[in-house]
């Protein structure tokens, strides 16, 4: 497609962005065009270079330690040389003195609550209002429509509403109540009816009990507020997280609605599948009405259309009669692309792409100012403050960049200093054992440091490459490297003094219906001192906001600030496979066949569909949540295999020809969906085994660059 661009006075850009720009962003901003073109031009032209000579030092990394690792063979008895080395060349840095982080105005969802964090792909409207209103869920909701109650025998889900299946909900929510909202004489299950009394110009809670007694609250200041709607709700607030207690005509409980997802990751990276200037814009248009609080999604429900929109504010009236909001929506952070991506939106004259995080981060800024206008009736922040996620950073260099880039856009847009926050997620190997120096570099803006161990695991592969074979994918999860890897993030976070001031986040649950396992086991994430940790759905969250109310996480943080620090020697030990250890054919064909299952079921969407985020089932028919960062696993480790002679060439097609078949079967009721098999000669099989053949040559195992290509030869086809 020949695109129109608007010629700069160095540079030139999409007539489609200039547009949007011009006729929507801008309008309500203390701009001119004119002024705003040239400041644009300006960040770009000041900045894209460092950007490129960055990315050139991760490959130089890169091809010192592929050499370190051809001179050397890695083992216990060489470690200590290999550590010396990594110092030598200033891939691991000395540590310099202590310090706090020291950041203004940052929003209580960040700085004090303790709560679930959804991450949800921008350009899917329904998605993003279903993460935005995930602010609140309902319990009942939760526990009927998922596996937190038994789906078989008498408890299973019918067309029409199960009684029993509802009375384990009530038993359950019952038994929830007694622990964090004990009454002083009974169980909420044995009472008939919540009432308001006055006491002293002050309204508290009564409970009648089945008996005809009457009980109160053990602990009544968590009592908060109430509403006088057609049906009374009474509002709590537990370890910072607000539940409402929701009353039928006579009183007794009728559902719980909790505080869940307060802050939701609003995605343009991993999860998105936008390749040119078309689906570039529709992000920026959906993060502007996100923002403006107009978003809207039609859909049809029960031969109905109905229309979804953000939620309102709730409103509350206090013990002592003064009536009060809470946030109906979740605070939303904007996670840009990261420093390797290159965007057709902006052009040299020699028609070179430039960085895309760079033009992420002035527009999807420009666009957040209007966020900061006072009377705004939707608000995301109440403190000022602009919220951007940075992924895949290597080092404290690059966040240092990044905060550069941020300061330079407020001088531009003459915003206060440190306006802009950021968020660095802890997912590449240089990063990690940097933690500290990267926090530092930032310590006036950061609001966010998460364990992104998909993509975490997947630079832990590429890094190595040449170091040998890596052990089979679900071993690499248990190995050493990787839980001293989650402790260390906990470790210097609360060493640089994160806790009060920002989230210390943990990774995704990656099976949406499997929640019942989730809740077993997520309640790890608070217990290791996270203050989130993030949900693939809003019933998850909803779930998940269950083990913030049996954990105080502040209180684990302190208990956790007097053990003895992770050890960086640990995070570097590599997960190879033993020398000792031999694979038996059955091994190494299920780790073929699982993996392959993996990629092809996420690329096919990708490539034909441009979806960047989906359930994809599994060589078990498990459905697991799948985007860049676990095809980035899946690829590196066959490419290593395939490097090392576990697998040949020949096993790894077959595998994939294998497997296309049966990924083709479990989308046979999919619209729209393309067979792969038996030709194998479309865009999404050959993007998918590409991403394995030429893993070991593509920057840090990234899958963007090969993404993009196929999928643009898919739409230009179209």
């Amino acid at each position: 497609m020949n695109m129109k661009y608007f010629h700069l006075k160095q540079l030139k850009v999409a007539q489609q962005l200039v547009d949007f720009v011009n006729d929507t962003v801008l309008p309500g901003l203390e701009f001119k065009a004119d002024e705003f073109w040239a400041k644009f031009e300006s960040i770009l032209l000041l900045h894209s270079q460092t950007n490129n000579t960055l990315l050139h030092k991760r490959d130089d990394f890169q091809s010192q330690l592929d050499g370190w690792y051809h001179q050397n063979q890695y083992n216990e008895n060489s470690f200590p040389d290999y550590k010396q080395f990594l110092t030598d060349i200033h891939y691991l840095l000395e540590e310099g003195e202590d310090f706090k982080v020291d950041v203004k105005n940052v929003d209580r969802e960040i700085s004090v609550i303790a709560a679930p964090q959804l991450v949800v792909p921008i350009n899917n409207s329904r998605f993003v209002i279903n993460a935005a209103n995930a602010r609140w869920g309902s319990l009942f909701n939760a526990l009927y429509g998922s596996d937190m109650i038994t789906n078989e025998g008498e408890t299973a889900r019918a067309d029409s509403y199960n009684e029993k299946r509802g009375d384990q909900v009530f038993n359950f929510a019952y038994n929830w109540l007694d622990e964090v909202l004990p009454l002083l004489k009974g169980s909420h299950s044995s009472v008939v009816k919540y009432q308001l009394t006055e006491q002293h110009d002050t309204k508290t809670i009564i409970a009648v009990l089945e008996n005809g007694d009457q009980t109160h609250l053990k602990h009544p200041d968590l009592f908060c507020g109430y509403t006088q709607t057609e049906n009374q709700s009474f509002l709590f607030q537990h370890h910072d997280l607000h539940f409402e207690c929701q009353l039928n005509s006579q009183g007794a409980l009728k559902d719980i609605i909790l505080e869940a997802a307060v802050s939701t990751i609003i995605d343009c990276e991993d999860s998105v599948s936008a390749v040119d200037i078309e689906d570039k814009i529709q992000v920026y248009k959906n993060w502007f009405e996100l923002i403006k609080g107009s978003i809207q999604f039609k859909m049809n429900q029960a031969g109905k259309q109905i229309t979804r929109v953000l939620n309102r504010d709730h409103s509350y009236t206090s013990a002592q009669g003064i009536n009060f909001e809470l946030p109906g929506r979740s605070l939303m952070l904007n996670r840009n692309t990261g420093l390797h991506m290159y965007s057709e939106l902006v052009l040299t004259d020699n028609n070179e792409k430039l960085p895309e995080g760079l033009i992420d981060a002035l527009i999807t800024v420009l666009i957040s100012m209007h966020d900061l206008k006072p009377d705004r009736g939707f608000k995301n922040s109440r403190q000022g403050s602009i919220y951007i996620v940075k992924p895949k950073l290597h080092g404290p260099e690059e966040v240092a960049f990044s905060c550069k880039v941020f300061s330079d856009i407020e001088q531009a847009y003459n915003l206060e200093q440190n306006t802009i926050k950021i968020g660095i997620m802890d997912e590449e190997r240089r990063t990690t054992i940097n933690l500290k120096e990267c926090i530092r570099q930032a310590r006036q803006r950061v609001i966010f440091i998460n364990t992104g161990f998909l993509d975490r695991t997947g630079d832990e592969i590429h890094s190595s490459m040449e170091a040998g074979p890596m052990l089979p994918k679900a071993e690499i999860k248990t190995a050493k490297w990787i839980a001293a890897y989650e402790d260390w993030n906990v470790d210097t976070g609360l060493e640089c003094g994160l806790d009060g001031i920002a989230q210390i986040g943990k990774g995704m649950w990656a099976e949406p219906d499997n929640l019942l396992d989730m809740y077993h086991s997520k309640i790890a994430h608070p217990q290791s001192g996270a203050n989130c940790a993030w949900v693939p759905s809003p019933m998850a969250a909803t779930i998940h906001a269950l083990h913030y109310h049996q954990v105080n996480v502040k209180q684990q943080q302190q208990v956790l600030k007097t053990r003895k620090r992770a050890s960086v020697d640990d995070i570097l030990s590599i997960p190879l496979l033993p020398a000792s250890r031999q694979l038996s054919n059955e091994e190494i064909q299920f780790e073929l066949d699982n993996n392959a299952q993996g990629i092809l079921g996420y690329v096919v969407k990708w490539i034909d569909m441009g979806i960047g985020c989906s359930k994809v089932p599994d060589i078990n028919h498990i459905e697991l949540m799948e985007d860049r960062a676990t095809l980035r696993i899946s690829s590196q480790l066959l490419s290593n295999w395939l490097r090392h002679g576990i697998c040949s060439k020949q096993q790894l097609i077959e595998s994939f020809k294998r497997m296309a078949s049966i990924v083709d079967q479990q989308n046979e009721q999919v619209a729209g969906y393309k067979n792969m098999a038996p030709q194998f000669y479309g865009q999404a099989f050959k993007a998918a085994i590409n991403l394995v053949l030429q893993g070991t040559t593509t920057a840090n195992g990234y899958t963007e660059e090969l993404l993009h290509d196929y999928r643009t030869k898919v739409k230009s086809s179209i």
